[in-house]
């Protein structure tokens, strides 16, 4: 495909990755380094992102932005790139409600620029590990599934409006990243009445390749709570917009929500989400994971 400019605002290690792959498809992708950590900065170098300037410039040079931040700035990153009357497409590829997806398509003057995206997996490495959805007004959604097409990032459009592509990121997020949860919860009771390791066995045995039976993944979960917490609203959010019941969200954000100190940490065992839980573990504390 020819070479065209994206902006990419404001990747972390999911959007760095997301960089790589229109790079390697031959787009130019630009960034806005200033207030951003020298992790960012790291990434985004090893990536090959441009320093735009400023993001007047950055709308003023691409043809396509794309939106990968955290939920709860979703919207204020896309008013400020509406305040800049920007005229090219706007793909908004959050974990936000399928409401709040509407929401920003009604914040520029041509809501058909508007694409509606879902990243379903880590951060893309390899071909067939992670997924784009996309919806939305299907000339703009097909140019950004072009950026995509052969990378490691498999995009898929969805017919209909903005808004599907999130509604999917949310379903799936809700029983994945919710199965965590779960299972620390399982966890927690069994470390304090010292039967962890029994209950290990038992899922091992019982469940194998769930949550529960994989607790070096789901202390992977620690570090990244602090982006989760904030999804579990927006899942909660889209549960009450239909009557779907919505507190095992809200319950599942108060967890991730105490494992905020955790954001950023290396590597985390399960003792340490235990601990950060408050849990009184009844296990011997040099065999706790």
């Amino acid at each position: 495909m020819a070479a065209f400019e994206i902006g990419l605002l404001h990747p972390g290690a999911m959007g760095a990755r997301v960089a790589e792959q229109a790079a390697a498809n031959g787009a130019i992708v630009w960034w806005l380094p200033e207030g951003r950590s020298a992790q960012s900065r790291a990434r985004a170098a090893e990536a090959g992102l441009r320093d735009a300037g400023s993001l007047k410039q950055l709308a003023e040079r691409c043809q396509i932005i794309l939106s990968v931040c955290p939920p709860a700035n979703a919207l204020e990153v896309a008013r400020s790139v509406a305040a800049l009357d920007f005229a090219g497409i706007y793909a908004d590829l959050n974990a936000i409600s399928p409401a709040n997806a509407a929401s920003i398509a009604t914040l520029f003057a041509d809501p058909s620029s508007v694409v509606d995206g879902g990243i379903v997996g880590g951060p893309p490495h390899r071909p067939g590990e992670t997924r784009l959805y996309l919806s939305g007004p299907g000339a703009a959604a097909e140019r950004v599934r072009a950026l995509f097409e052969a990378t490691a990032l498999e995009p898929h459009v969805l017919a209909g409006d903005v808004g599907r592509a999130s509604a999917l990121k949310l379903a799936f997020a809700s029983f994945n990243k919710i199965s965590y949860v779960l299972a620390v919860q399982a966890y927690a009771l069994a470390s304090g009445h010292g039967v962890l390791d029994e209950l290990l066995e038992l899922a091992e045995h019982a469940v194998p390749g769930t949550a529960l039976a994989r607790p070096d993944q789901v202390a992977g979960a620690g570090p990244r709570a602090w982006r989760w917490a904030p999804e579990m609203h927006e899942i909660a959010e889209a549960c009450d917009a239909v009557g779907a019941p919505a507190a095992i969200a809200r319950a599942a954000a108060d967890v991730f929500e105490h494992w905020h100190a955790l954001k950023g940490a290396d590597s985390v065992s399960v003792r340490r989400l235990l601990d950060e839980l408050g849990v009184n573990s009844a296990d011997d504390p040099d065999n706790m994971l």
